[in-house]
């Protein structure tokens, strides 16, 4: 499975954007290292934006564009398209529903076998979850206090497009998250100008 290598503190201080959610990942950012402390051109600025959305979820470049590719032939507007198909991943599920405290944790956690998906399980981090579906943490897995004290620790912290069960350790997605709704700091239409450039 590849994943992104680089040290995620250094990640984000050069993306100028806390993109893994650490209270100390922007630190020792006043160094100019950021991308964003330079004058940037109109496409820089687009590239930007496109490196700091694909961090915020993990995704390889490859995969990435595989993404941007098919929200572009929606009919609904790409950017939201967009952000809608990678809040829908099965890690980034897991994360937000709290069994993990990172994006990358929670992918360990489904890649290790810890999740099943309508009673099934699933160990693809990429794996679409559509609405109605029901992520729960194996019955075995649920002895492991870390991942239970994670998800209890997290029951107030709710979004509202999920509805989290604390007595089953589960958690189901009712409905696609509105993009307002979703807690990244992104001009998504700046993504999907880059790559109509691309195009």
């Amino acid at each position: 499975m590849a994943k992104m290598r680089t040290p995620r503190f250094k990640l984000c201080r050069r993306l100028g954007l806390n993109v893994i959610g650490h209270p100390n990942a922007m630190k020792r950012t006043d160094n100019g290292s950021a991308r964003n402390a330079r004058k940037l051109s109109a496409y820089g600025i687009q590239l930007l934006e496109k490196q700091r959305l694909r961090s915020y979820y993990g995704v390889m470049e490859k995969q990435f564009s595989t993404y941007v590719k098919k929200s572009l032939k929606d009919k609904e507007q790409t950017g939201y398209s967009l952000i809608k198909r990678l809040e829908c991943r099965l890690d980034n599920i897991v994360y937000r529903l709290g069994f993990a405290n990172s994006v990358a944790g929670a992918r360990q956690m489904v890649v290790h076998g810890h999740f099943l998906v309508n009673d099934s399980k699933v160990n693809i981090p990429s794996f679409n979850v559509n609405i109605g579906d029901v992520i729960t943490l194996r019955e075995k897995s649920q002895k492991n206090e870390t991942f239970k004290n994670n998800f209890l620790s997290n029951i107030l912290n709710t979004y509202p497009y999920l509805d989290k069960n604390e007595n089953e350790f589960s958690g189901t997605l009712l409905r696609y998250p509105l993009r307002n709704e979703v807690p990244i700091e992104i001009n998504d239409s700046l993504v999907v100008e880059f790559y109509s450039k691309l195009s």
